[in-house]
């Protein structure tokens, strides 16, 4: 799949559905910068905070390219649908999302422990000049569900199985999309500064074997015991390369 340019954020994209892409990465003369909340902030309050910290930067909102959200339990397939419907409309307000096509890539999961009450934001990021020449990027989350025409739940890899093998099988399909998408950017594993998994199941098994032996926790792992945002996921990644983060109260 081709890249496209988000002129007005000074970033690309893999093009991907109209919730998110399928990850960004900044053009020459600029950086990516992650910043995280100390606590999740729910949806509203979190934009609304984003919006001022981007603007304190003496950026334009446009420069937003990716976020993390954490959601209070796993949706139905419907129910996220119409979750994404609401979520695009500041993204929309904001000159980034255009009624088809939007160029920011996110993570959504839900903490298993002492989830929030609401749909809430853990980590944002946007663009600003740099005269750095390393590639950052964020590759937004994928889960074990492959692409195709069929419904969703027909498409999800091991459904219903969490054994040994069965997580192992979904593992590689989400790490070989992450490698994809990598690629898209032509990037590969030792570019990234970060990689998180989300799952409540063992991932011991296959750590090493699936995740360590083909670089993907060069920088170490970060797995979180959370949930994938959809009824019926059991296992989803993410990964970046950013030269700055920070967290902010």
């Amino acid at each position: 799949m081709a890249v496209q340019d988000f002129s007005g954020g000074n970033y690309r994209f893999i093009p991907a559905v109209f919730q998110y892409s399928g990850g960004v990465a900044a053009v020459p003369g600029y950086e990516i910068r992650r910043v995280r909340f100390r606590r999740p902030v729910p949806l509203a309050e979190g934009f609304s905070r984003i919006e001022r910290t981007i603007k304190q930067a003496g950026r334009p909102l446009t420069s937003f390219c990716a976020c993390e959200l954490r959601s209070p339990a796993p949706f139905t397939e419907e129910g996220f649908v119409a979750f994404n419907k609401i979520y695009v409309v500041t993204l929309q307000k904001w000159g980034i999302f255009d009624g088809a096509v939007n160029p920011v890539a996110r993570s959504n999961v839900c903490p298993a422990i002492d989830p929030p009450s609401e749909p809430s934001l853990h980590a944002f990021s946007f663009t600003v000049p740099s005269t750095d020449s390393t590639p950052t990027f964020v590759i937004a989350g994928c889960a074990e569900a492959t692409e195709g025409n069929a419904n969703f739940a027909a498409r999800i890899v091991r459904r219903g199985e969490t054994g040994a093998d069965a997580m192992r099988e979904k593992a590689r399909v989400v790490l070989d999309e992450q490698q994809r998408r990598l690629g898209v950017f032509g990037l590969t594993w030792e570019d990234t500064t970060a990689t998180q998994v989300y799952t409540v199941q063992n991932i011991h098994p296959f750590m090493g074997d699936e995740i360590v032996r083909r670089g993907a926790a060069r920088s170490g792992l970060t797995w979180h015991f959370n949930r994938p945002p959809v009824q019926g996921l059991e296992y989803e990644m993410d990964c970046r390369c950013v030269n700055w983060e920070s967290v902010i109260t």
